[in-house]
């Protein structure tokens, strides 16, 4: 199995027992692993991002804006592939630190799959519902993870991720409603909440998270924003299925060791996604149709 393959060799960055807790919850917390030094400069060019966003008006495939985003109090909710709009994000995602985290937990050979830049402002910013990430870009194996980096120090109170220990080996569940609508939503009813974890720490930490465990996080309540910078990572030999729905020009480059010959396939089947190809739509609009539909029943 692929995962015995990789557990069975020695990490680069993280301990073992680090190791041994994502492939046992799906998801592990490095806490202060990234320097100030790299924090500095991420947090500098997000900064930048947020005065390009004050000219945006709606949200498109790139910007997505929360309701209430003006010149003078900017809310950026997602900047999309944000390697394609800053060079100082393609070359912490591409660099040692990040692309070693990545292989200890897919395998020594790391391919780059697509990026994005998170907000979750304060005093109100969005829930987001329980979900999982792999529906919405499938690929011929499960070794997938995000690398979510936090930018700033992340409280309990500031809608922390959340997720659901063991799910990764449980079952993968419908991002679509009963109308056939992509919502990437998964009903509490369906899930053990007595399995949730609270993922809160300093700044310059990552959180580990394998593309079938199950998460979402609550809105922030506090008066601090919450960055954060997801950036995915597969195997190298891990091939995806359907169209990038944040597609790069970096998309597919091999960041750790050496491009695959061979192709690896989990027999374990994934639900497909809408064909991106004619255009993304960001998880919240979906999620927000989602409850007008069961407002109006």
């Amino acid at each position: 199995m692929l995962e015995d393959k990789i557990k069975s060799k020695k990490p680069l960055i993280i301990t073992s027992a680090q190791k041994e807790e994502y492939f046992e919850d799906g998801a592990v917390l490095i806490e202060q692993v990234i320097s100030e030094t790299w924090l500095k400069r991420i947090r500098q060019a997000s900064d930048e991002i947020i005065e390009r966003s004050k000219k945006i008006k709606r949200s498109d495939d790139q910007y997505i804006i929360e309701k209430g985003h003006s010149k003078n109090s900017p809310r950026l909710k997602r900047l999309s592939s944000p390697v394609d709009h800053h060079d100082i994000f393609w070359d912490f995602i591409s660099s040692k630190i990040s692309s070693q985290l990545a292989a200890d937990v897919v395998g020594p050979d790391v391919k780059y799959h697509h990026s994005k830049l998170n907000y979750k402002w304060a005093n109100g910013g969005m829930k987001f519902d329980w979900h999982q990430d792999i529906q919405a870009w499938p690929h011929t194996d499960y070794s997938p993870v995000t690398s979510a980096l936090f930018l700033n120090d992340c409280t309990s109170d500031q809608g922390p991720l959340l997720t659901i220990k063991g799910s990764h080996r449980g079952p993968l569940f419908s991002m679509y409603d009963e109308n056939k609508n992509w919502v990437l939503s998964i009903p509490e009813a369906e899930i053990d909440l007595s399995l949730t974890k609270k993922h809160t720490g300093p700044a310059g930490s990552i959180l580990l998270l394998n593309c079938r465990t199950i998460h979402g996080s609550e809105p922030n309540n506090s008066n601090q924003s919450r960055p954060m910078l997801l950036s995915v990572y597969s195997s190298a030999d891990s091939i995806p299925y359907t169209h990038n729905p944040i597609p790069s020009p970096y998309a597919g480059t091999t960041v750790q060791r050496k491009q695959a010959t061979w192709a690896s396939h989990d027999p374990r089947p994934c639900q497909l996604p809408p064909d991106w190809s004619t255009g993304y739509v960001g998880p919240w609009a979906h999620q927000a149709n989602k409850r007008l539909n069961e407002g109006s029943k």
